[in-house]
């Protein structure tokens, strides 16, 4: 649904890959999106929840600081820590309720 929304490929949202020749089993399903922040509050005031759950890289995280990494180590696991959001993914959730979240992020994108 968010393929045919027209938001992907064009640097506002990426979704996960998928190969032709093997099927998935989402845990999460995240996407990396430009104004992160913004569209999980837009989200959120329209009654979608959605998550960041690793807001903060490993090598940036306080159990890991013996390891000696700093800020800039390893830049693409940071720029992703920016811009991932998980949106609601779980076995009940209709094709109707998948629609309204691809429609809020659209219309969000849109405005």
């Amino acid at each position: 649904m968010l393929r045919q929304s027209g938001l992907v490929g064009n640097g506002l949202i990426g979704i996960p890959e998928l190969s032709s020749d093997h099927s998935h089993v989402f845990n999460n399903y995240v996407i990396r999106v430009e104004r992160r922040d913004e569209l999980k509050q837009f989200l959120a005031r329209s009654g979608i929840q959605s998550e960041i759950y690793y807001p903060l890289p490993l090598h940036l995280q306080n159990c890991f600081a013996h390891l000696g990494y700093k800020k800039g180590d390893f830049p693409n696991a940071e720029t992703l820590g920016e811009q991932v959001l998980a949106l609601p993914l779980y076995p009940e959730i209709t094709p109707e309720q998948q629609e309204t979240v691809v429609k809020a992020v659209s219309a969000f994108y849109r405005s």
